[in-house]
């Protein structure tokens, strides 16, 4: 499966745990269940939005947009953020008043309640685990927010059950409330965690360490077989993208055919070693040093 099939198939679940999770809310009365229904309907809506940008993303390169459509998965990281934070305000202004002014529960109903939510929680707990595998093949960035997203949720069902218990064993209605207040402070959390992702994905970083290394080895490689040396390497991670620059040197008395023809033999090896990466190899003689603008080195 892609990543599209998969947010499809987050798009289905959400519908049925709203469903779920709205009758856990209907049946009970408990405010921490309707917290509960409320984060899947933004599980809903980031879905649909994350659906949007993966196929934005997908997208060839065209004359307005010359390096594609990557960073597209970026704005649904941070869509999500936003939905989540609106979430968490809801949340807290529907429990406030309830923390002030408890209200008891519809007991008669509390089992169902609790075994609806469940039933959603479970649901989403398989397909986040599902994205997150995905996520990680696809180095798909909609796919993580999202999978983040749901098991956001899944732990806020596991609040909200805990919440329930101790107003169940205690009697203190005014639990309930409290819980719904905590998990929007968790849910806050998270939006905010979001939302610095997807502001760190829409600016140029270097690629994430695992993959610097696999380059280095490579041009390493190719410097141990010929006498050659590499420099200026500059590295930046678009989406699912990977882009590097670099000096290629090479002994003067080379002909352009040998020079270009290890130039592409580098390419295809650093594209092979970093699946999604774009290479931009210029090339000079071993005894030309260029003096291009290097960023400030760490620390």
């Amino acid at each position: 499966m892609r990543a599209a099939d998969y947010l499809k198939l987050s798009i289905a679940v959400a519908l049925a745990t709203i469903a779920l999770k709205a009758g856990a809310w209907w049946s009970s009365g408990a405010v921490s269940l309707l917290s509960d229904a409320l984060e899947s309907l933004v599980n809903l809506a980031g879905a649909v939005f994350g659906l949007a940008m993966v196929m934005l993303a997908a997208r060839p390169a065209d004359a307005r947009h010359p390096w594609g459509h990557d960073k597209a998965e970026d704005f649904s990281t941070g869509f999500e953020g936003v939905l989540i934070l609106a979430a968490a305000l809801g949340i807290a202004w529907a429990a406030l008043p309830r923390l002030i002014h408890p209200e008891p529960l519809a007991a008669e109903g509390l089992g169902w309640g609790l075994g609806l939510s469940v039933a959603g929680t479970l649901l989403n707990l398989g397909l986040a685990r599902a994205m997150q595998r995905a996520a990680r093949r696809e180095r798909s960035e909609a796919l993580a927010a999202e999978a983040r997203h749901l098991m956001v949720d899944v732990w806020t069902t596991v609040g909200v059950l805990a919440g329930l218990g101790a107003v169940a064993l205690t009697g203190w209605l005014w639990l309930d409330a409290a819980m719904a207040l905590a998990l929007a402070g968790l849910i806050g959390r998270e939006g905010l965690t979001l939302l610095r992702r997807s502001a760190d994905g829409l600016m140029d970083h270097a690629l994430d360490p695992p993959d610097q290394a696999a380059v280095e080895r490579v041009l390493a490689g190719f410097a141990a077989r010929e006498p050659l040396r590499f420099d200026h390497l500059h590295s930046r991670r678009a989406g699912r993208s990977g882009h590097v620059d670099l000096h290629l040197h090479l002994p003067p008395d080379w002909s352009l055919a040998r020079a270009a023809d290890l130039r592409d033999a580098v390419e295809r090896a650093l594209m092979e070693a970093v699946p999604g990466l774009r290479a931009s190899i210029q090339l000079l003689p071993a005894d030309v040093e260029a003096h291009a603008h290097r960023p400030p080195s760490a620390g």
